[in-house]
């Protein structure tokens, strides 16, 4: 049973890994062929928004097609079971039913419910593995991934909430509620199950939007219910029948635990970019090592134990890990409690006096990206929502003064409520004196919007640079932000930790099994061994080959790297900047100079188009410009209505298949 339901997903998981591992040495840099950019056209085509609006959210083609399909399995899998089972009892002897036939067919489709709940607990775990190969494999990113569990999540519940509810209902109906109070030794534990589904409830009933948003603290501490639910899933129907969720969930287990190995030690904060105190936005740069690669728009988890040591959350990285070798960079907007509190500590005028303990997770993102595919590229952000775009402006940076590619025509349309606001746009070049000259054949236009205000003001919003940069005291315990398994082969080393650690677990199992478990059983008769101690065991294995694998493998590529971090830490602290700045406040905070700003925003500033007191109408934008020909990416990333409303324009056909949609969505 074991080798039926995990090794063939553990298999695609291992080969996912030699896959991106060889896409990453073998990167093609040849143009398409035809058939490969006709292939993409079709591609693209499906995923073209279908749904816009409504409790699914935006669904492409390719979502709403697979979508289609698990339904209809669920219900095809509940018309077999409740058919097949409900014609066995209406054929049975009236008289041996005693007239209980319709309580039995309670019993049945309070089973089957349960059953088909298992094949959406199968695929829950999958996407909340940030770091697993399989939604690399299939283009997927995390962050993407969310809608795929909160889907499954409520369908999990929702089947095993009506599972429960029969069951209890059968027993009232046939005087056995002390059923409720089994905990059988070789069958199903009622109890175990009970608890399990109470977990649940209790997860889910924190996950609805409302809730989650006003009260994200409850909802992310609730969340850790997962652990009691799981475990005692497994006590309700032994370890042997639970391997139909086992191999998302051993891929969670493993991503898991590598990222508490990662977050075990803090990362080097070098400096911040503090914007005015009205956006409360802040630009934080991180030390890394050289080998840290990343794609645009991946996502880096933050914990800052000064503020709370379980609460861990998502930022957009802005730099670029080719232009930015040496340091890594996030754009946190202070919107919520834990956002404020970080943006009070770190503008502080003590913060830079003392060190700044920061652990992180990730970052993580899609394997690759292809804009350049894309004659115009369309960026439509509200808010903080610039934040992925900063980090695909810095890519084509790179691309078009590194590696000489033609890059497509930029359109930035972002909307903001001030004036205030719009110091978010200095972020979108790095602070280096090259930034000017490589941004000089990139061809960028904003579309700025002020919606709260209704005329500019008497001078440039530009000319009032009030960004200040402050850099923090170094600790010879902080590290630079490393791949966890190594910079080379980090896909290869996941391989090998994946297969080693389940081989060793089957390997310890069978032992543990014929040496312990069934001569035990075999002692106490037709009592057998217990299940749920099985199970204990079989868990408690299960998660020591994860740890020791995965601690076996990180160790070692944190000892080959140990050398090159201390080498870099060194420099760093050597070039503390002193001629790039002049010092205010004790030597640690820093105001722009010329060399370094003024020319970045003169470009930024050229580029802008300003608009007060209106909204863009992103309807006769977009058509404006895809009639300028070829292929339009058009990627949004801010509030809900702002991604409906250009799902709605890029679905309708205004402009055939040319608007090609992409949305950025954060709903953790």
């Amino acid at each position: 049973m074991m080798l039926i339901f995990t090794f063939p997903p553990l298999l695609v998981a291992v080969l996912s890994c030699v896959y991106l591992h060889l896409a990453a040495k073998l990167k093609p840099t040849a143009k398409k062929s035809d058939d490969e950019e006709k292939e993409t056209r079709v591609l693209a085509t499906w995923r073209k928004p279908m749904l816009v609006k409504g409790p699914l959210g935006i669904v492409t083609g390719i979502e709403l097609a697979f979508l289609v399909m698990f339904v209809v399995l669920l219900f095809w899998s509940l018309f077999t079971y409740f058919s097949s089972s409900f014609k066995s009892i209406d054929a049975t002897d009236p008289a041996f039913l005693d007239g209980i036939r319709w309580q039995l067919k309670l019993d049945l489709g309070g089973l089957w419910l349960g059953l088909v709940g298992n094949i959406c607990l199968t695929l829950l775990f999958f996407p909340v593995a940030r770091g697993s190969a399989v939604l690399q494999f299939f283009g997927l990113t995390s962050e993407g991934s969310i809608k795929y569990h909160i889907w499954l999540g409520h369908a999990v519940m929702t089947f095993f909430t009506a599972h429960g509810i029969c069951y209890i209902v059968y027993w009232a109906l046939m005087g056995q509620m002390s059923q409720m109070l089994k905990w059988s030794r070789s069958e199903i534990s009622n109890v175990a199950g009970e608890i399990s589904l109470l977990a649940g409830l209790g997860l889910w009933a924190t996950t609805f939007p409302r809730i989650r948003r006003k009260m994200f603290e409850l909802f992310f501490y609730t969340h850790y219910l997962y652990i009691v639910f799981v475990v005692f899933f497994v006590f309700h129907v032994g370890f042997t029948y639970a391997c139909y969720m086992l191999p998302g969930f051993y891929l969670f287990l493993v991503d898991r635990y590598l990222r508490f190995l990662q977050s075990r030690r803090h990362v080097r904060l070098l400096s911040a970019r503090i914007l005015p105190a009205a956006g409360q936005t802040l630009e934080l740069s991180f030390s890394k090592s050289p080998g840290l690669k990343y794609s645009p728009t991946s996502v880096l988890f933050l914990n800052v134990p000064g503020i709370s040591k379980l609460q861990w959350h998502p930022f957009t990285v802005t730099s670029n890990s080719s232009l930015e070798t040496d340091e890594l960079s996030v754009v946190i907007k202070g919107e919520g409690k834990w956002t404020k509190k970080l943006y009070e500590m770190v503008s502080s005028s003590a913060a830079a006096d003392h060190h700044f303990d920061v652990s992180v997770e990730g970052p993580y993102g899609p394997a690759s990206t292809d804009f350049l595919r894309h004659e115009t590229l369309v960026m439509i952000s509200g808010g903080s929502g610039i934040a992925p775009f900063i980090s695909i402006i810095r890519d084509l940076i790179f691309t078009s003064s590194h590696l000489q590619l033609k890059t497509p025509r930029l359109i930035l349309i972002s909307s903001f409520k001030t004036t205030a606001d719009l110091a978010m746009l200095h972020l979108l070049l790095p602070i280096t004196a090259a930034s000017s000259a490589a941004t000089a054949n990139l061809r960028l236009t904003i579309e700025a919007y002020i919606t709260r205000e209704k005329q500019a003001a008497a001078t440039s919003p530009f000319h009032n640079n009030n960004v200040r940069t402050k850099w923090f005291k170094p600790s010879p315990t902080h590290a630079p932000i490393s791949p966890i398994l190594g910079p080379t082969a980090s896909w290869l080393w996941l391989a090998a930790v994946v297969s080693s650690s389940f081989l060793a677990f089957l390997v310890i199992i069978g032992i543990l099994t014929g040496y312990y478990i069934y001569p035990e059983g075999k002692k106490s008769g037709e009592l057998g061994f217990p299940m749920a101690l099985t199970a204990f065991l079989y868990m408690l294995v299960l998660c020591a080959c994860v740890a020791a694998a995965s601690s076996g493998a990180f160790l070692w590529n944190k000892r080959k790297s140990g050398r090159d971090q201390t080498i870099q830490i060194r420099n760093v602290e050597g070039a503390t900047p002193t001629a790039g700045g002049s010092p205010v406040g004790g030597g640690a905070v820093y105001e722009m100079t010329e060399e370094l700003e003024s020319l970045p925003l003169r470009t930024i500033e050229e580029a802008t188009n300003l608009h007060y007191g209106v909204r863009p109408n992103l309807r006769k934008l977009l058509v404006e410009y895809c009639t300028e020909g070829g292929s339009t990416g058009v990627m949004v990333s801010g509030p809900a209505g702002l991604r409906h409303e250009a799902a709605a324009i890029c679905s309708s056909g205004l402009a055939d298949d040319s608007l090609q949609f992409e949305s950025i969505s954060f709903s953790w």
